[in-house]
């Protein structure tokens, strides 16, 4: 009989063997640990680091921006060229030399940056704003496609439109309209934004309304004809924002230019004062209008300059 002891096999599982694979798989996760960690942190640095050199890029730029100075002012010989060729233009309307002149001395005495406040887009408007280069020139028209095209050649310049609602013909009933509300609607000195005057130009945006404007040039609406609405809104407009001018640079007082003021010298001598008429030159007025106080309810101090006549 064979003995069967000698088939039987041992098999024998040395620790080692499952200690070496446990091991391996440690350091396997170890290693992608690792990797994962480095991955982020690249990510996270590069991040702060593109945000830090963005930062300093612009604060950069910012500064360099604001330490670049505006400008230099216009030298005499280009002003005196620029004044000559468009005195010898030959556009309807047109300001003589003299005129320009008139208005070119006072932009160039303004203290920087001038605020200028046209009413009128006419042959002289690029001038007015090369004029007034470092300064900040908005112009008014009562013609809103003639103002988009302006806009649209010109990019530089900012202008807006309005609808102006007198008539000439309406003068005395309107002036009298106005008078009888002096103390209301249509005080001297009030915010325009929220006016209910009727001749009170309230539809402009509202940073129109903020700005202490330097300089007031008065030479629109067109057309002196019955019908057509005269330059009353505008003169009491200038007017107004002159007396309720702010002053935040020390500044109080407001020029203000009116173009053929001798076809409207009865808005001119309502709302503007024949008392502060310092100059003339063909038919240009240059009326200097102090800031006044709220309480005061009478544009003109002497109340007879202001008549019915022409």
């Amino acid at each position: 009989m064979k003995n069967n002891t000698n088939n039987t096999k041992l098999i024998l599982l040395h620790p080692y063997i499952q200690k070496q694979g446990s091991t391996n798989r440690l350091w396997l996760v170890a290693l992608v640990s690792f990797f994962t960690i480095a991955f982020v942190l690249t990510l996270v640095y590069s991040r702060e680091s593109i945000l830090t050199t963005t930062t300093t890029t612009t604060a950069t730029a910012t500064t360099a921006t604001m330490m670049v100075p505006g400008n230099p002012p216009l030298s005499k010989p280009v002003l005196n060229a620029l004044l000559h060729y468009a005195s010898i233009s030959n556009a309807t309307g047109r300001m003589t030399h003299a005129e320009m002149k008139m208005v070119s001395d006072v932009l160039r005495r303004c203290s920087h940056p001038c605020n200028l406040l046209v009413f009128g887009l006419t042959p002289e408007t690029l001038l007015w704003k090369a004029l007034n280069q470092n300064g900040r020139t908005v112009f008014i028209d009562e013609n809103q496609y003639y103002a988009a095209y302006m806009e649209h050649i010109h990019p530089e310049i900012e202008a807006y439109d309005i609808l102006y609602t007198t008539k000439i013909k309406d003068t005395k009933e309107t002036l009298s309209a106005v008078r009888d509300q002096v103390r209301n609607e249509c005080r001297p000195v009030q915010n325009l934004l929220f006016t209910e005057c009727k001749i009170g130009i309230n539809d402009l945006p509202n940073h129109v309304y903020e700005v202490d404007w330097d300089v007031i040039l008065v030479d629109g609406p067109r057309g002196f004809w019955p019908d057509a609405p005269g330059r009353m809104q505008s003169i009491f407009t200038a007017g107004v924002l002159a007396r309720s001018k702010k002053g935040k640079n020390g500044n109080s007082k407001t020029h203000v230019f009116v173009h053929d003021f001798t076809m409207d010298r009865v808005s001119s001598n309502e709302f503007l004062c024949a008392e502060n008429l310092v100059e003339t030159k063909d038919v240009l007025g240059h009326f200097v209008l102090e800031r006044m106080d709220p309480s005061c309810f009478h544009f003109c101090h002497n109340k007879t300059t202001s008549s019915w006549s022409s």
